[in-house]
């Protein structure tokens, strides 16, 4: 388990499952995650979930919760490459009522910590929807920064969406943090 100032970071478990239905086919927080384009069925998260509670070489699944306990959504650092010593990283707050409340950041801040420290990474990167400017402020605020752009990349909800490729380096994060 990590910690930050707000919430910790810790492995998937079965319990989770509930907590992860209520959130999971909602449109307005998954609209922004580049992986969800179809509603998911109980079945089909629970699957994923029994895969996910175990991590492997390139791939580290967690659960995002309060300082209390309360859970807040997920995260991950993804593709591993421990030979060039980079991954990315995804988060998901499913509860609207928690957005715009710093959990975000701070999860992200744990995930730089592990990835930096524990995984010995040297780049950490990231893609996001060009209109999620939530979430572009909090990666900036974090340390990332723009580095590339694809245009109309993703077919969302009726619109084309440009996906913005960001990133950190191991040195420029150390030099403020």
């Amino acid at each position: 388990m990590f910690s930050g100032q707000l919430v910790r970071i810790r492995g998937l478990e079965k319990s989770d499952l509930d907590n992860i239905m209520q959130w999971i086919n909602n449109p307005d927080i998954t609209r922004f995650l580049l992986a969800f384009t179809v509603p998911m069925s109980r079945a089909m998260e629970e699957k994923w979930l029994e895969k996910s509670m175990y991590h492997t070489a390139s791939d580290k699944f967690f659960v995002i919760e309060t300082l209390e306990g309360d859970y807040l959504g997920g995260c991950g650092i993804h593709g591993i490459d421990a030979t060039h010593r980079h991954a990315e990283i995804g988060i998901a707050i499913g509860k609207e009522s928690h957005l715009g409340k710093g959990y975000g950041e701070d999860s992200i801040k744990i995930l730089l910590r592990l990835g930096f420290h524990a995984l010995n990474l040297n780049k950490i990167y990231l893609r996001v929807f060009a209109d999620n400017l939530r979430a572009i402020r909090c990666y900036e605020k974090c340390g990332f920064k723009e580095v590339g752009r694809q245009k109309q990349h993703r077919y969302v909800a009726g619109e084309w969406q440009d996906e913005v490729m960001m990133e950190v380096l191991r040195s420029e994060w150390e030099k403020n943090h």
